[in-house]
Formats: structure tokens, C-alpha cells, sequence
């Protein structure tokens, strides 16, 4: 398990948009990773999306399951950062709502050199809510 102060080191993104809080589960050898972030009304993003029914926009729930992924490539890359090249089948399936948490379950799919491939999942209480697969390159600061 890594905490926030762990997960800084990996990779760059800090507040307002870290949206990853913890790593639950990290296997190097099989290159996949689950993560933690939990959804709460103090998000900034909630102050216009939307007043009234807030809901977590998609592409942040896509960002977190990214940054997951970032953390497990990232390791000991301190003077590099990833950067989206692609997205693909991109879903999302339920809103997340403030008091909800987010799972995020990432895994490397190919990685060659410093082009990565991956897939993962969004869940909420055992049920997806996004899903994407992500091709991003690892390059000098």
C-alpha cells in the first residue's frame, strides 16, 4: 500500500488535481495497480458540474485511473513524465456522486521502450462506472 506522500513522489500532479488518495494493491511483476480516491462535496469541480446534482466529471474519473497507472510506471523516472497519447473505448457506465469511492483497477498491457499501453476500470461499490484503455509515452521533463 502507498499513501498520498508516496504516490507525490511518483508522479507530478498535485492539488486540485491529484485524484488518486491511495494505492491499495501494486504488483510490479504483473504490472497492475488498484487505487483509492475518495469523492467528496469539497472537490472543486463539484461548484459547477453540477449545481444542484453534482456529479464527478467523466474525464476525471478517467484522469485517476491514469494517474494510478502513473504510479506504477513512474517508479525511480523522478526527471520524466507521462504524457496521453491515446484514449480508447472510452465508457463511462454510473455518475459518481460526493460520499461515493472510487476503485480504480489499472494494469500495463505492452509496453515497449517508452510507449505504454494500458486498460483499467472505475468501480463504485463493486459496479463500473468508466472504463477506458490508455496509450501514453514516458518522456524528459
Amino acid at each position: 500500500m502507498l499513501d498520498i506522500m508516496e504516490i507525490m513522489k511518483r508522479i507530478p500532479h498535485r492539488y486540485p488535481f491529484l485524484l488518486v488518495d491511495r494505492i491499495l494493491e501494486m504488483d510490479v511483476e504483473e504490472r497492475r495497480v488498484v487505487g483509492l480516491k475518495n469523492v467528496t462535496i469539497n472537490e472543486n469541480f463539484f461548484n459547477g458540474h453540477f449545481p444542484g446534482h453534482p456529479i464527478m466529471p467523466g474525464v476525471l474519473i478517467i484522469e485517476g485511473l491514469a494517474q494510478c497507472l502513473g504510479v506504477l510506471v513512474m517508479d525511480g523516472l523522478e526527471n520524466k513524465v507521462p504524457y496521453f497519447a491515446a484514449l480508447e473505448n472510452i465508457k463511462f457506465k454510473l455518475p459518481v456522486r460526493p460520499g461515493d469511492q472510487l476503485i480504480y483497477e489499472a494494469k500495463v498491457d505492452k509496453q515497449r521502450g517508452q510507449i505504454v499501453k494500458a486498460s483499467g476500470v472505475a468501480k463504485v461499490d463493486g459496479k463500473i462506472v468508466a472504463e477506458a484503455s490508455f496509450t501514453f509515452s514516458i518522456a524528459d521533463k
